[in-house]
């Protein structure tokens, strides 16, 4: 798992490291938990066929915090954004459509 406590511009393949490109991400969501805005996109790998999760976390203190997990297989990072793609607006923290509760095990504010 790559972590940091700003974003991060050079996220790689949790698998071959290989640098992501801006068209291989397929989907972000966001989500208020707590206060806290929680963001994540997923990345698919051209070479490798697997997702890594980049997820950004801003509490409001001033610094953000990034991780990047995976490798995640390419049937569960499909599925994942699969539902993601269910939501008319996935970057709105404050939305609580289906996709949404789902996404965050129904723990959003």
């Amino acid at each position: 798992m790559q972590e940091s406590t700003s974003s991060s511009e050079n996220i790689q393949c949790s698998q071959c490291k290989k640098p992501f490109e801006s068209a291989d991400r397929l989907a972000s969501i966001s989500g208020s938990i707590l206060g806290d805005e929680y963001t994540d996109s997923f990345f698919l790998c051209p070479a490798c066929g697997i997702y890594t999760i980049a997820s950004w976390r801003d509490n409001f203190t001033g610094i953000e915090t990034f991780s990047a997990s995976g490798p995640v297989t390419k049937s569960e990072g499909d599925s994942r954004v699969e539902l993601i793609r269910k939501c008319d607006c996935p970057w709105d923290k404050k939305c609580r459509c289906d996709a949404h509760r789902v996404y965050f095990g129904g723990a959003l504010d």
